[in-house]
């Protein structure tokens, strides 16, 4: 499942990065990496920005970065 299709407020463990490379690379340059445990915030249906905490610190994301989060 993407961080879009996850519950809110629960922690999961990210699998993967599904998405260009290029835009991939700064999600892992902000700590968005495989393995690290990650949590929805907030996130408004059909709308940006989609909040998630991980290490610590909440990031806002575009809904189009957040489906190239795959996590289990």
């Amino acid at each position: 499942m993407t961080a879009l299709d996850a519950p809110r407020n629960k922690f999961m463990r990210i699998e993967r990065l599904d998405g260009p490379e290029t835009e991939c690379r700064r999600l892992l340059d902000l700590g968005i990496t495989p393995g690290e445990e990650v949590a929805v915030i907030q996130s408004v249906p059909f709308g940006d920005p989609v909040v998630l905490q991980i290490r610590g610190m909440r990031l806002a994301l575009r809904r189009r970065e957040a489906a190239w989060i795959r996590v289990r």
